[in-house]
């Protein structure tokens, strides 16, 4: 039997870690959408032509009921990004409910977290947003992926304490000098 050359196997060794670095948490189904997607106000307006059309939506969660045998999670969409996620964007295309089989706990699927869900369109559900009557579009809920909570966006730290240590000899604190950026090379002083 021959040896196997040290350095091919650190190569496909090397090859084999970078794909499997590489791999990412979030399922198949979650990333790449379906063919034909169709979007919430779409099926609303036309029903019976999206009936049982496989679908893959987000958004933000708005409410959570837990029945006996499933869960309905009550879904502000929102247009999904490259790889599924829900964009920040007040853009919406209506709400939907997700029925998931089993239990979600409401302290974990919380309002205002970030979900997206494949399923199948079941139809429509009517209920109220506030007073208002609603026509929900319903997924039957194949597989959901609650994204991760987004850090928030810091702005940076100015310390009223600093000091610029060439504070008089800095070119920026002179008019006169040729560095400053009012410097007018024909002015008189």
């Amino acid at each position: 039997m021959e040896r196997l050359n040290p350095g091919l196997l650190a190569g496909l060794l090397i090859i084999l870690l970078g794909l499997a670095g590489c791999a990412s948490p979030v399922p198949e189904p979650i990333r790449q959408a379906p063919p034909s997607q169709p979007q919430p106000n779409e099926v609303r307006a036309d029903e019976a032509r999206f009936e049982g059309v496989t679908v893959r939506w987000g958004g933000v969660i708005a409410a959570v009921t837990n029945r006996a045998e499933d869960t309905l999670l009550e879904v502000v969409s929102r247009p999904l990004a490259r790889g599924g996620r829900p964009q920040l964007t007040d853009a919406t295309q209506g709400r939907f409910l997700a029925r998931v089989d089993g239990f979600l706990d409401p302290a974990v699927f919380a309002p205002g977290r970030e979900i997206t869900v494949t399923g199948t369109v079941a139809g429509l559900e009517p209920r109220t947003v506030g007073e208002f009557p609603y026509p929900y579009v319903r997924v039957d809920v194949d597989m959901h992926y609650l994204w991760a909570v987004r850090e928030p966006i810091r702005e940076p730290y100015y310390s009223p304490w600093w000091y610029d240590p060439w504070y008089p000899y800095h070119p920026y604190y002179r008019p006169w000098h040729p560095y400053h950026p009012f410097h007018d090379p024909w002015r008189r002083w």
